[in-house]
């Protein structure tokens, strides 16, 4: 069994968190931390694999997957020839936009960043928690083999654990540490999530000389955004236009404002969340009816282009399910009490679920996530390894 955490590995837990904040990585620009993570992982001699979702991304770092082989296995067989459970532990290495420095310190027990910023606890304190593991682990093995997934672009919508091969992956079962709420939450439920964009094409003419010849585009984007259904839905579905813009110049920094044409293009940007398939479906349908029947008007019709991006779909957890067990098991074996619940965002564990691998999300204790003065207490920071170590021997029993 592989040991618990002692005071010596939360030590180096805190001084592993503090190095990782400093490292700047917000989506997109994971390198620094990825060439750190690559190091310490080789160091112990652990295999890690970066994938090619830099390539697919634009980015400049791909995802971080290493083994850790189970007691008895070695690196060219961790699950002793398949008698070794697999067990998947997931964080995410980007952040939010942080400031040009990065100065994290603990004051009476919290973390923060010292200049008031976004600290980036989320996700950084369950890297520093895994780094540490892996550091157990290597030491002394569990009953299981453990594959570790450091994703990539997470914040924007989960594109990085999107763009991976989900066929490389050995495990059933995942856990991924990146709620934002107080530990002891699990996520058994969270919704899809698509993403619309419509372009709007009038007919420009002079406003003042001949304004009927126009066809107003952004009257029509106006119209559309006004016909769409907004908020919390009956059905527990969300919808949210975050963009309206048109106009001659729209979308271009210091272009002028024109008013004396009719504007011949407009763009409308919004999400579209659900609790299950059917809902999403149902909720997507009534959007795109609405926005078709908004962008007509009685001198003309505006063209519409629109597009329909599924970002994630949902999942549901039953209570009995084997996965949902092992974490309530691994949260009161570290004093905590379990509270399930459906939450109304996204995780990496939307894109495992849809891929097979059936994963829940826990509650990292952090506060203020995306947030200037963000913050993690210290002991929750201990708690988050305490909690993947005792998943990890839950798994291995």
């Amino acid at each position: 069994m592989p040991a618990t955490p002692s005071a010596h590995d939360h030590e180096r837990l805190r001084a592993t968190f503090a190095e990782l904040c400093a490292i700047r990585s917000p989506s997109g620009a994971e390198r620094g931390i990825a060439d750190h993570v690559l190091g310490r992982l080789r160091r112990l001699g652990l295999p890690v694999e970066e994938d090619g979702a830099a390539v697919a991304l634009g980015g400049d770092a791909g995802n971080l997957l290493c083994r850790i082989p189970a007691a008895g296995g070695t690196p060219e067989d961790p699950d002793r020839g398949g008698t070794a459970p697999w067990i998947l532990l997931c964080a995410h290495l980007d952040t939010v936009p942080v400031g040009a420095v990065v100065r994290p310190e603990c004051v009476e027990g919290t973390w923060r960043d010292a200049g008031g910023g976004v600290l980036g606890a989320d996700n950084k304190a369950t890297v520093a928690a895994l780094l540490t593991l892996a550091e157990l682990l290597a030491l002394r093995p569990a009953g299981a083999a453990v594959e570790v997934l450091l994703t990539v672009q997470e914040e924007p919508q989960l594109r990085g654990v999107t763009a991976m091969d989900h066929g490389v992956l050995r495990s059933r079962t995942g856990f991924v540490v990146d709620h934002p709420s107080p530990q002891g939450g699990l996520v058994v439920g969270a919704p899809g999530h698509v993403r619309f964009e419509a372009h709007l094409t009038g007919r420009a003419a002079h406003a003042g000389i001949a304004p009927e010849q126009g066809r107003s585009a952004v009257l029509a984007a106006a119209r559309a955004a006004l016909a769409l259904p907004a908020g919390r839905l009956a059905d527990g579905s969300t919808v949210n236009v975050g963009l309206v813009e048109g106009g001659a110049g729209a979308g271009m920094p210091g272009a002028p404002v024109v008013t004396n044409v009719v504007p011949a293009h407009a763009r409308l940007v919004g999400e579209i969340r659900a609790p299950d398939d059917e809902a999403l479906q149902r909720t997507v349908d009534a959007c795109e009816a609405a926005l078709h029947d908004a962008v007509h008007d009685r001198a003309g019709p505006v063209d519409l282009d629109l597009t329909l991006e599924t970002r994630f779909r949902p999942y549901a957890h039953a209570a009995s399910a084997p996965v949902v067990a092992a974490a309530e098991a691994a949260l009161r074996s570290v004093g905590l009490t379990p509270r399930p619940f459906a939450d109304a965002g996204g995780s990496d564990a939307n894109v495992l679920n849809a891929r097979g691998l059936a994963t829940v999300n826990l509650a990292g204790g952090n506060r203020g996530a995306h947030e200037a003065g963000e913050s993690v207490d210290d002991a929750d920071l201990g708690r988050t390894l305490d909690l993947l170590a005792a998943v990890v021997r839950g798994a291995g029993a």
